[in-house]
């Protein structure tokens, strides 16, 4: 019988003591277990936010999320492995893109990836465009495919690290989601019983990202490189721009065409720096310090394991994508350069366009979203297309570009270029 209650858990933390591993170990074990009530959880979560954690408490609590389940063994695929995750963004593809890229290198790549939530697109909710794709792999086929393949994106299993699950639908219903150390818990704890050898953490920073500014997200960064040190996981975080929709394409089959285009050696610009920076630390990480990741998109290497990745779960990578029934374009009322185009705002648009779900269990629309035509400092001339909003139901078009009122700037002068990876924090 355990000396702690929930009630004296809650009172240390909430007074600023330290607690120590016995207690984390036991109200986190007991909640999963269903001993705690979710209110003195509740309670317990809100002390957190107020008081933080100790690196100390946090590498305990994290152990113990970890321990709530199963810890994957990857060690059979033969090749280093090395795992990926995005904070989330507008228009972020780049999980389609630099899986099959790093592994065209022979460095595994094990993505579990969710759907999307509000203005941010789901790496799920985008493969499931691609008529036959299916992300719901048993252990085995995950495995297999890992070691045939090199590259999977797959949803994450029930048996992954069940305390986090569960935390998180109490955080996101008692306002305690914004906590740095319940943040940073949450994501390595998944990637720490992921199995992966190393971790690559793309935080993004800005309008359309989770963390508004570098030193909030400087924070978090430093946190989850701590989490993943103190687990034996070596761990790398990059800190990328949020400020305006990565790409062109914002929508889930919108963003998978685009994800293709960039394998086949084109693309928007941005969309490549970021996606080659993003596989060089891979490499890195994977023991490849000096590989080009550029040169296995132009040749195509990158694209063929795209195309494996893909068949073998199921998808047609030959086939089309779905395209929308309606499109309407916004066009610029002056000439000049677009020198802002707001991320949240296209992300919102996008979500209201049928791109996006306001709660878990709703359906999501393949083709919806919206393409950014013009890109911020690129020219634009009177009357030229700078959006396109593209919706299965004509209905839906009016909330799009009601989210888009505001969002977008022409200015005579060219904006200040803005670099896009902003920090490395390992």
């Amino acid at each position: 019988m355990s000396a702690w209650t929930a009630v004296d858990v809650i009172t240390a933390k909430r007074t600023g003591r330290e607690l120590p591993d016995d207690a984390v170990r036991w109200v986190l074990d007991g909640f999963t277990r269903g001993e705690v009530a979710p209110e003195q959880m509740s309670a317990l979560l809100m002390a957190v936010l107020w008081r933080g954690l100790s690196p100390r408490e946090l590498a305990t609590w994290t152990d113990a999320m970890v321990r709530s389940g199963e810890r994957m063994d990857l060690s059979g695929t033969g090749r280093p492995v090395v795992d990926k995750h995005s904070s989330g963004g507008v228009g972020d593809k780049v999980s389609l893109v630099v899986a099959p890229l790093v592994a065209s290198f022979g460095v595994a790549v094990p993505k579990l990836s969710g759907r999307g939530l509000g203005h941010t697109g789901g790496t799920l909710d985008k493969l499931e465009s691609i008529p036959g794709w299916r992300g719901g792999l048993a252990h085995e086929e995950f495995l297999a495919q890992l070691r045939d393949v090199g590259a999977v994106i797959a949803s994450a299993g029930a048996e992954l690290a069940p305390a986090d699950k569960a935390l998180y639908a109490l955080r996101d219903v008692t306002g305690t989601v914004e906590s740095v150390p319940l943040i940073a818990s949450s994501i390595m704890s998944k990637k720490i019983a992921g199995g992966a050898d190393a971790v690559l953490l793309d935080v993004k920073v800005g309008s359309g990202a989770f963390m508004p500014d570098v030193p909030s997200a400087r924070e978090l960064a430093r946190t989850m490189v701590g989490l993943g040190a103190a687990h034996g996981v070596r761990t790398v975080c990059l800190l990328t721009s949020m400020e305006a929709p990565l790409g062109r394409g914002v929508g889930n089959a919108l963003e998978v065409a685009e994800a293709v285009e960039v394998l086949s050696g084109g693309g928007p610009a941005d969309l490549v720096e970021v996606c080659t920076s993003v596989a060089r630390e891979m490499l890195a990480l994977g023991g490849q310090p000096g590989a080009d990741p550029a040169a296995a998109l132009r040749d195509g290497s990158a694209l063929a394991v795209w195309e494996r990745m893909v068949a073998a779960q199921g998808g047609d990578p030959s086939a089309p994508l779905p395209r929308a029934a309606h499109v309407h374009e916004v066009r610029a009322d002056r000439s000049g350069v677009l020198a802002r185009l707001d991320a949240r705002s296209v992300g919102v648009a996008a979500w209201r366009l049928g791109a996006g779900r306001a709660r878990k269990e709703d359906d999501v629309s393949a083709s919806a979203g919206v393409v950014c035509r013009v890109q911020r400092g690129e020219p634009v001339r009177a009357g030229d297309v700078v959006l396109e909003l593209h919706a299965d139901d004509p209905a839906r078009l009016d909330g799009g570009l009601a989210a888009l009122d505001g969002s977008w700037d022409v200015t005579d002068a060219a904006p200040d270029a803005a670099p896009l990876v902003l920090e490395r924090v390992a």
